[in-house]
């Protein structure tokens, strides 16, 4: 029973990492999330679905980024000079516990013990989109998330940050500890993919 079960569980991360899969799985749970969005805010009230809201829309906005396998191909391609600084697994969770369950623990903190402390679920989006904008600004071209980071995050994240911010009553204090929070998961990431590439061989010349 237990190797089948752990059978299971290769088979499932198999499916979603080895077949990539996971972007999809993501965007159909993404839709399950928002078609009760309109329960969380008749029940909860509004400030708190905002920060539940946080997590479908960085899901759509994985689909994008991630299909084909798109933004570790990009990553690879411009950062690691055609070296896999990025690979499938640590792809996958990075955002499944640094993305996923960032979102989901602000959500908890906020319900449960200070709703300041949901403002974090706002600041990741936005810091994943000034990242996506500075990037296509410095290199002038598209990169793989751009369209779901400008349409869904400045506007969603944006409000949210600002309803909620009203409601606790949020210091600037909590505005820079939840900023900073986001600030250094994306700092790891990429301290992660510098590390990374300096362990690998260099590019084979063409």
């Amino acid at each position: 029973m237990a190797a089948g079960m752990r059978g299971d569980g290769r088979s499932l991360m198999q499916w979603l990492v080895g077949r990539w899969q996971w972007p999809a799985a993501c965007l159909f749970a993404a839709c399950g999330l928002l078609l009760v969005m309109p329960v969380w805010a008749y029940t909860a009230g509004t400030v708190l679905a905002l920060i539940a809201l946080q997590l479908p829309i960085y899901m759509v906005h994985e689909f994008e980024e991630h299909t084909h396998d798109r933004f570790r191909l990009y990553m690879n391609r411009v950062i690691g000079g055609g070296r896999e600084v990025l690979a499938p697994g640590p792809t996958f969770w990075i955002n499944a516990v640094g993305v996923w369950g960032l979102e989901l623990v602000a959500l908890y903190l906020a319900a449960f013990v200070d709703l300041s402390l949901g403002l974090v679920a706002f600041y990741l989006p936005l810091v994943n989109a000034a990242t996506h904008i500075r990037e296509a600004a410095v290199r002038r071209e598209y990169n793989p998330g751009l369209c779901t980071a400008v349409v869904l995050f400045l506007p969603l994240a944006g409000w949210g940050l600002y309803a909620v911010s009203a409601a606790a009553r949020a210091t600037w204090l909590d505005h820079l500890a939840s900023a900073g929070v986001a600030i250094g998961l994306h700092a790891a990431i990429i301290a992660y993919i510098v590390v990374r590439s300096r362990h690998l061989p260099p590019a084979a010349a063409a």
